[in-house]
């Protein structure tokens, strides 16, 4: 039987259920944290765009965050992190999360988003590799891992090198 998940902009109530979530689905705190240090940061942080999964009975199981990075100086997205408890990863809450997190970004007008990430499960969602739009980062990491979509067909992605919100510590 398939989940149906509910998705929504996380309010300020949530932000305990995001934390635990991102500490029971990660091996340490630090992308907890890092969601923590991206919502303190303002040039970073963008209201709407602070995405829950929650179960029929509302309560929350994944969480996608996107924030404010460039792509040399042109303003784009960057998804991470993402997390679903453990004993619902599979079960399409990462994916409804994701989805609500990119419908919420064309919504306001945004145009590209980055993800460095699991190659196998970002393209579903059309993300490509950079590198194909002559995208890179300043640090080395695997070529298929760093990801780009374009959010609107009038928006080409721009080259250049991916910039993250200081927090991210690249």
């Amino acid at each position: 039987m398939r989940n149906t998940w509910i998705t929504r902009a996380e309010t300020s109530a949530d932000i305990p259920a995001i934390r635990d979530i991102s500490l029971a689905a990660f091996p340490t705190p630090a992308e907890a944290d890092l969601v923590d240090a991206l919502r303190a940061d303002p040039t970073a942080w963008i209201e709407g765009l602070s995405l829950v999964a929650a179960d029929a009975t509302g309560c929350l199981v994944g969480h996608a965050l996107l924030t404010r990075c460039h792509i040399d100086t042109t303003p784009a997205l960057c998804l991470a992190p993402c997390a679903v408890r453990p004993e619902q990863q599979r079960t399409g809450a990462g994916t409804a999360a994701v989805r609500a997190a990119l419908s919420a970004a064309r919504s306001l007008g945004e145009h590209h988003v980055v993800v460095l990430g699991h190659p196998a499960y970002y393209p579903r969602f059309g993300f490509t590799r950079a590198s194909e739009h002559g995208i890179g980062l300043t640090i080395d990491v695997p070529d298929e891992a760093l990801m780009v979509l374009s959010l609107d067909a009038g928006h080409p992605l721009p080259g250049g090198t991916v910039h993250y919100a200081a927090p991210f510590g690249i």
